[in-house]
This record gives structure tokens, sequence and C-alpha cells, in this order.
């Protein structure tokens, strides 16, 4: 089974040991040209989506490995682009639905699943060819840590967001799924050296029941992983850990 890693955040290349180097995973670590924000991810999030398409169409479940939320957009065109119709399955901490307008601290990091619903196309799914995904057919597990306009929006919107607790196959979008984890949906009090740590979270046990649920219907088309880390800060034993359990049980998707 396919494994890609993306050591980058956003448009900056990570230190190697950031991502957890699994047996067999590549690596996707092009040149980035000169620009702006977006062009430059877009050029990365290009070099993913090819890798991802290639995979998906060889009928493998491909498990992207990332320093931030924003190679899943990659991702996404990528299974796209294979003939795969997918609904996402999104675990974040954070509802990742801000707007360029309505953030606060214009970080480009919370804004990819708005950007996933159809938001400024312009900026990114032009340019991968990505297609928007129906709100409906878009989950939200855990997202504990909405901004208001993140929560008014979720609030008029078929978008649905669920506890990792109440994860189970009869609550799942239709079709083929992508599922995407950010671990920074675990607790920090389980999971130190994050670098947007929320209290209040489930414990690792939790969320990896929880991703396994939703791996075991078999209708995971590709699993995306965001490493939000810091790895000054974290222990690398456990950080591999997890991540290699997520990633044995992407086998089981047939």
């Amino acid at each position: 089974m396919t494994t890609i890693r993306v050591p980058y955040h956003l448009d900056e290349p990570l230190p190697e040991a950031t991502l957890p180097d699994l047996p067999g995973a590549s690596t996707v670590s092009p040149d980035l040209p000169d620009g702006d924000l977006w062009a430059r991810m877009a050029h990365l999030h290009e070099e993913v989506a090819v890798r991802v398409a290639e995979s998906v169409r060889a009928a493998e479940a491909p498990a992207v490995l990332s320093g931030d939320c924003m190679v899943a957009l990659g991702t996404i065109a990528g299974v796209q682009r294979a003939g795969v119709d997918a609904s996402v399955v999104w675990f974040d901490a954070h509802g990742d639905l801000q707007t360029l307008e309505t953030s606060a601290s214009g970080y480009m990091g919370g804004i990819p699943l708005r950007i996933l619903v159809g938001y400024r196309p312009e900026l990114s799914a032009e340019r991968l060819g990505l297609r928007a995904v129906a709100e409906e057919r878009v989950l939200l597990v855990d997202g504990r840590d909405l901004d208001p306009p993140e929560a008014e929006f979720l609030a008029a919107s078929p978008l649905r967001r669920y506890g990792v607790e109440e994860v189970a196959a009869e609550i799942l979008p239709p079709g083929p799924i992508v599922l995407h984890v950010d671990l920074d949906v675990v607790d920090p009090g389980e999971f130190e050296g994050l670098l947007f740590p929320t209290p209040g979270g489930p414990g690792v046990s939790a969320v990896l029941d929880a991703a396994r649920r939703v791996l075991h219907t078999g209708r995971v088309a590709a699993l995306s992983i965001g490493c939000t880390w810091d790895p000054d800060r974290s222990d690398p034993a456990a950080r591999s850990g997890l991540v290699a359990d997520l990633v044995s049980h992407r086998a089981s998707t047939g």
C-alpha cells in the first residue's frame, strides 16, 4: 500500500524528522517556484495529487502524511482525478472553516475545509482541478474549537458535526470516503508537542477507535494524516506509533 510523506507546513519545508518514516514510504519534496503562497502550495499539492491518483487507479488506498491540513486538498484532488467521487470525514480539533475575510489570525491552515466545500475556488481548487464536495457529504468530527464565524457557518450549513465517540457507520456520508485525521484532535494532555493544542479533547485510544470504525467500513479511498506537532517537543515513539496504527488499519479498507 502506498504511503506518501509531505514534509511541509503550508509552503515551508519541515525537518525530515517531523514525519514518521514508515516502511516503504516515499517523500514528496519538490523545489517550489517563486511566487505567492497559493502558487507555491498549488505546486506542492499538484505533486501530491499526481501520486494519489496513481495509487487509487492501482486499486490502493494511499496514506498521505503531512505537516498541515492544506495538503488534504491535493489528496482529495488526486482521488477525484482517479474517477472516485468521494465524501469526506474530517477529524480535527478545529473547524478549518474560516475564510480570508473572517479569520482574525489570517492563518491559512484554518481554511482548507471551507475551500473543499467551494470557497474561493480561484485560490486553490481551480489550480488543482478540485471539484467542490457538497456540504451534506462532509462530516466534521470533534471541531471543539470553533471561532464565531465558523459556528455561524455550521449553523446554516448541511455539513454535519459529531463527536469522536459518536462516529459510527450509520452517520457516515455516502459512497467512497477520504478520511482526514488532524492529530491535534487528540487531547494535548495525552499527546505533547502539538502546534495548536486544544484542551478538552478525546484521548488517543478514542480517536484511534473512531478512525478504525471509518476505515473498517471498507469505503476509505484515501487516508490523510495531519502531523501537526513540533518534533522537538513531542515523543518520537508516540508519534510513530499513532501514525503507524492508523496506516496499518488502512489496509483493511479492501
